[in-house]
């Protein structure tokens, strides 16, 4: 059977995954196998090194790097606060005594006799990872991290800003269409994760971080209003460092777009229960995309797939594998460019022969047939595949 290879978009109402949850440096896990985890649980932490502030003292004593040491009031190894002299001259008339003073609070990490300069270290920055999903303790990973396994709703979206977050979902819109405007968000929503249908406005976005929600979903964003969310232009970089007081995750793309129907009513189908998601988003090699998972089932049994054995690099491992062989006929997928962009349908047939498009190149195509029963030739290239 012909078949193509093609990315691919996972929107189910139940799949079971593993995420892996590790610390940026070796550290300490927290937890151990066949724990059950919560979302807000710190399943690993660490300290990473503080920030290095140089002082050079030779310079502002007026002596020579040989002799530091002789008027060096702290060791090494040795606590200093802000303002508290760290070495001073000793001249005859003390009206000539020359002090200098620590201007950090932190440890005396090295004194050089050889530059005369003095290394003071900032307290060690605590990192704690929290588990992100509700979910057992597959594997644990020592000194680096855990493996969760969860098990439940997962959509993928096309784009998203702001880091990892968890709250009660909830639906505010009757209708895949319905844009989420500012009148809609009440004084309640605070914890929340706010789920739109169509556009997301930006005065919308402003209200839901005034009323304390933790995340904004919907179906598209204008540019625009997104260039004033963060305050610049967002360049090809991965996103999810924002920091801008909540997530937000579009899952159609920029603009005017409806939700797809399927993601639409499994959002509404799980309203009220609590989810995490997450607006990181890569699209340079090693994409990564924005997620929304409602795990609710962290004793579900179920047999994972070969796909979710083994976690992949980028921690979710829920991909499809039949999926991973190639499309055909019957995937459900969406169409990303012009002229039928954002439109959802499946592939009716997979045809082998090479066909000449308006651009006068020669590609492969396949027929699509849309929801609404029509049906079109469109380029390989231009979808994307709805992983169900």
């Amino acid at each position: 059977m012909a078949h193509a290879y093609t990315p691919g978009l996972r929107v189910t109402k139940y799949t079971e995954l593993l995420k892996q949850r590790r610390l940026p440096i070796k550290g300490e896990v927290l937890v151990e196998v066949g724990d059950v985890v919560e979302r807000d649980q710190i399943v690993a932490r660490t300290e990473l090194p503080g920030n290095v502030t140089t002082v050079n003292l030779v310079n502002r004593l007026g002596i020579n790097a040989d002799e530091l040491t002789q008027y060096m009031l702290k060791r090494e190894g040795d606590q200093v606060k802000a303002g508290e002299p760290l070495a001073e001259t000793r001249p005859l008339i003390k009206w000539f005594k020359t002090t200098v003073n620590a201007e950090i609070d932190g440890t005396v990490e090295s004194i050089s006799s050889v530059t005369g300069q003095v290394m003071l270290r900032e307290a060690p920055i605590p990192v704690e990872v929290p588990a992100f999903v509700r979910g057992t303790v597959e594997e644990v990973l020592p000194g680096e991290g855990v493996v969760v396994r969860a098990a439940g709703a997962y959509v993928q979206g096309i784009f998203g800003v702001g880091g990892e977050c968890w709250g009660t979902l909830r639906m505010l819109v009757e209708a895949p269409d319905q844009r989420l405007e500012p009148g809609l968000i009440d004084a309640d929503c605070g914890g929340q994760i706010l789920v739109g249908g169509g556009l997301i406005e930006f005065d919308a976005i402003e209200r839901a971080r005034e009323a304390g929600a933790v995340g904004v979903i919907g179906g598209g964003i204008h540019d625009r209003d997104l260039k004033k969310l963060l305050g610049y232009d967002l360049g090809v970089a991965i996103t999810g460092a924002e920091e801008i007081g909540l997530s937000v995750i579009v899952t159609e793309g920029f603009g005017q777009i409806d939700m797809a129907r399927k993601t639409f009513d499994i959002l509404r189908a799980c309203s009220g229960q609590e989810a995490s998601i997450s607006g990181a988003t890569q699209i340079r090699a090693g994409v990564m995309r924005p997620e929304i998972i409602v795990a609710n089932d962290p004793a579900a049994e179920r047999s994972l797939t070969d796909a979710a054995a083994e976690p992949d690099p980028s921690g979710d491992s829920s991909q499809n594998p039949a999926h991973q062989a190639g499309m055909r006929p019957g995937d459900a997928l969406r169409v990303i460019r012009a002229p039928h962009f954002g439109r959802l349908g499946r592939v009716s047939e997979l045809i082998a022969d090479l066909r000449q498009i308006e651009s006068g190149a020669h590609v492969r195509v396949l027929e699509v047939e849309f929801e609404d029963g029509s049906r079109t030739l469109v380029p390989r290239a231009n979808v994307e595949l709805i992983e169900e």
